[in-house]
């Protein structure tokens, strides 16, 4: 219960500042004050409320807060890549106009010699100055009642201190132009985040992409060459999507008529209570060879005791560090399974045991582990494993999260290699938080294993 209430208050800590940042770009340096600033204001608090309060709600039943919630999460988040990119140009920008001003304001002009304000001089000439007349050199005071100042008598304390006209324009004193540079830069961000969220939506809840891919497997028979492995992973069966959602992997995956059906992990999130009759559709599933199951981090969060048991009770074989032999009519092929890397610590469930799943086999044997998340793969290598399958990372979902996950994970997407042993990472078939996928269609792939 701390951990949660701790990562609540980071969050709403790093929304915060971050929404600070979008009312100064979006609303204080667009409008000037009055009603609109102040409109603009309470939507930006709401707004930073709404973050921490989707996600501590959904948590507790209250799905009804997730569409706004996480589809605003997601326009806060372009608007910021948008915002922080357009600083440099903008500030470019400010610095060209303002010397263009500089260098096209004239220089001031000063007719006659300098003279203390509210003083006329005057030598061997005859000088009138309001009602006195004098001859030779004469110094005469000025009164209020006497006009404006001749040209090039520098200006009275209070003539200095007077704002510049309407429309007056300087090298520092330009707030039209700022204005409309401001609101240049908002209507940019925001036409281009709404289009990229919009688009983002519409991906994430189409069907997801159908892809083959063939790898070689030096150890693989040649009487097994094609066997045929449907991936899935991250099917996120949750508050936004439900049961059509899993109908939908489900009659997709039957249609590729494959030999294994793999599930990689992050098939919830929510309890069985809430999502148990939303995965029943997974005991329709058919290959010739059945399918397997293995946790991912959100099974830890969701139940996974009770997970388990009902996967299991579905018709999915669970593998919990644990090795299969699949014999077909033209050869064997290992087939294992770890729980995921987040196990450890969680006290429920049995940390990824590598050698538990992967020792004392037949090493002329290829083997094929099943694991959630692709950092698995360092330690699948010590084992001699020829192929990992995984999900987890979702191709990185939005861009330009994809950059962020290659710091933690080997491979993002598709075929990679870490230390002689290939990976394979499917973007996944749902989606977490946003329903918006940005760069990374979801996907279901069919692995044809090839012999070398």
């Amino acid at each position: 219960m701390l951990a949660v209430l701790g990562f609540v208050a980071t969050l709403a800590l790093i929304t915060g500042l971050i929404h600070l940042y979008l009312w100064k770009r979006l609303v204080k340096d667009t409008t000037r004050p009055g009603r609109w600033r102040r409109i603009g204001t309470v939507t930006a608090v709401v707004l930073a409320l709404l973050v921490p309060a989707t996600m501590m709600g959904t948590r507790a039943g209250m799905y009804w807060l997730a569409w706004p919630g996480y589809v605003w999460l997601a326009l806060m988040f372009y608007l910021l890549v948008l915002l922080v990119v357009l600083e440099v140009p903008m500030l470019v920008t400010r610095l060209v106009l303002r010397r263009r001003t500089a260098v096209a304001a004239p220089e001031p002009v000063l007719v006659g010699p300098a003279s203390t304000p509210g003083t006329a001089t005057t030598t061997g000439t005859t000088t009138t100055v309001g009602a006195t007349t004098t001859t030779g050199t004469t110094t005469t005071t000025t009164t209020a009642a006497d006009g404006p100042a001749t040209p090039g008598t520098p200006p009275t304390a209070d003539e200095a201190s007077e704002p510049p006209a309407a429309g007056a324009i300087g090298p520092d004193h330009d707030p039209g132009r700022r204005l409309l540079l401001a609101r240049g830069a908002a209507i940019f961000a925001g036409l281009t985040a709404a289009g990229l969220v919009g688009s983002g939506v519409r991906t994430a809840m189409g069907p997801p992409r159908l892809d083959r891919v063939q790898i070689p497997l030096a150890k693989l028979p040649r009487s097994m060459d094609g066997l045929r492995i449907a991936t899935v992973s991250d099917i996120h069966i949750g508050p936004l999507r439900g049961r059509l959602h899993t109908e939908r992997i489900v009659a997709a995956i039957n249609r590729l008529d494959a030999d294994l059906v793999a599930v990689v992990g992050d098939l919830v999130d929510g309890t069985v209570a809430e999502l148990g009759e939303a995965a029943a559709p997974l005991r329709d599933l058919r290959a010739r060879h059945g399918s397997y199951f293995v946790t991912g981090n959100h099974e830890y969060y969701s139940g996974v005791e009770e997970w388990v048991a009902e996967v299991d009770r579905l018709g999915l074989r669970v593998l919990q560090n644990e090795r299969l032999e699949i014999a077909t009519r033209n050869g064997v092929l290992d087939l294992a399974g770890v729980n995921d890397v987040s196990a450890a610590g969680t006290g429920v469930a049995a940390p990824a045991d590598y050698a538990a799943a992967l020792a004392d086999r037949d090493p002329s044997r290829p083997v094929v582990l099943l694991a959630h998340q692709p950092v698995a793969a360092f330690e699948a290598a010590k084992y001699d494993v020829d192929l990992q399958l995984s999900g987890h990372t979702h191709g990185g979902q939005i861009v330009p999260f994809n950059l962020l996950v290659r710091l933690e994970q080997p491979v993002v997407s598709g075929l990679g290699e870490v230390d002689g042993t290939k990976v394979y990472v499917t973007n996944g078939a749902g989606f977490w938080g946003p329903p918006v996928r940005v760069g990374a269609e979801p996907q279901i792939t069919l692995v044809e294993l090839r012999s070398a």
